[in-house]
């Protein structure tokens, strides 16, 4: 095991994922000389070369309809969108034409494409480089959605999204990019837990927490102040978005009776409406209290100073796991 950075282990990823198939190349704004503006590509010119390292020009939608072609030719394409808020010029190539070819090709053609994404806030951004766009690919056939939450996630999923004969939109929160964590760089992807499967991240008998990308640190914060009160906090770590891993889901679900979802994207249409109303379908006989979630709000991104009313916290997770197990909240004596 080796200790990584968020940002480390993803450069790790890459270079065996080019080392092991020469398909395997890297192409977006800044990605080679200058490594890329989070330096998470940062060495792979050298290595590898310009013809595998491609520094592109400033145009998203340029930059996805060359890896539609690439992808043709039999390459691996794996992109980089330089942030979050930059995803949309790429837009409809990604949801019109990738998420598609496929179906429409009778299983012909495979778009073996992997779109790395910035994605997130707290990190005192700009506009437009701390958005959550994840739910526009959810809702999305024929794609594929990740979103890590530690090293060796990002290490192994990734590995496995440029692997996959499937286009994967690959989110990794800008927030955890120096967190540190082990990583096993040995592991054979044959040994790897699939992607698309959910982890239990802390278990837990009395509340089933349902998160990904950076909340799952919060999440984890939220149950470690819980169990001082006596309460019991299951975290589930999606990692999937699309699709869900909804066995391990409903399994905690059945369990305890009660589930909370938290994301930073906004409320309304968000992947933890999806997730709630497919959890009650799933587990209406078994639920103690309805669901609820703790979503950012429906505002474009805050400026910078004011993000930290936008994301949710400890304190607004744990009203949340008070509101499902019907203990005072701050919806107490309020009429809804």
């Amino acid at each position: 095991m080796t200790q990584l950075t968020m940002a480390k282990s993803i450069n790790a990823g890459l270079r065996r994922a080019m080392a092991d198939d020469p398909k395997v190349l890297v192409m977006g704004e800044d990605v080679g000389r200058l490594g890329g503006v989070f330096r998470v590509t940062d060495g792979l010119l050298d290595e590898f070369g310009a013809s595998r390292v491609i520094d592109t020009p400033l145009a998203e939608s340029g930059i996805m309809g060359t890896a539609v072609g690439l992808a043709f030719r039999g390459y691996r394409p794996v992109v980089e969108i330089q942030f979050d808020g930059f995803v949309y010029p790429a837009f409809d190539q990604i949801v019109s034409q990738v998420a598609k070819l496929h179906y429409r090709t009778n299983g012909n053609v495979r778009m073996p494409i992997t779109i790395r994404i910035p994605w997130a806030g707290g990190v005192g951004a700009v506009e437009h480089h701390s958005e959550s766009p994840e739910a526009y690919f959810v809702h999305t056939a024929g794609l594929r959605v990740v979103a890590v939450s530690n090293p060796q996630d990002a290490y192994v999923c990734l590995r496995q999204a440029i692997a996959s004969d499937d286009p994967v939109l690959f989110f990794e929160p800008k927030r955890l990019y120096h967190t540190k964590g082990e990583v096993d760089v040995d592991l054979d992807l044959a040994d790897a837990p699939p992607m698309g499967l959910a982890r239990v991240a802390r278990p837990g008998t009395d509340v089933t927490l349902l998160t990904y990308g950076a909340q799952v640190t919060t999440a984890l914060d939220a149950a470690l102040a819980a169990e001082d009160e006596g309460i019991s906090i299951e975290v589930i770590d999606l990692r999937s978005l699309s699709p869900v891993d909804y066995r391990t889901v409903t399994a905690s679900v059945r369990k305890t009776g009660r589930v909370v979802v938290t994301h930073e994207a906004s409320r309304e249409a968000g992947v933890a409406a999806e997730v709630i109303a497919s959890v009650t379908e799933r587990c209406f006989n078994h639920l103690e209290s309805a669901p609820v979630r703790v979503t950012g709000h429906d505002i474009p991104y805050p400026p910078s100073k004011f993000e930290k009313h936008h994301l949710p916290d400890l304190d607004r997770i744990l009203d949340a796991v008070d509101r499902v197990l019907d203990r005072p909240n701050s919806l107490t004596g309020v009429d809804l």
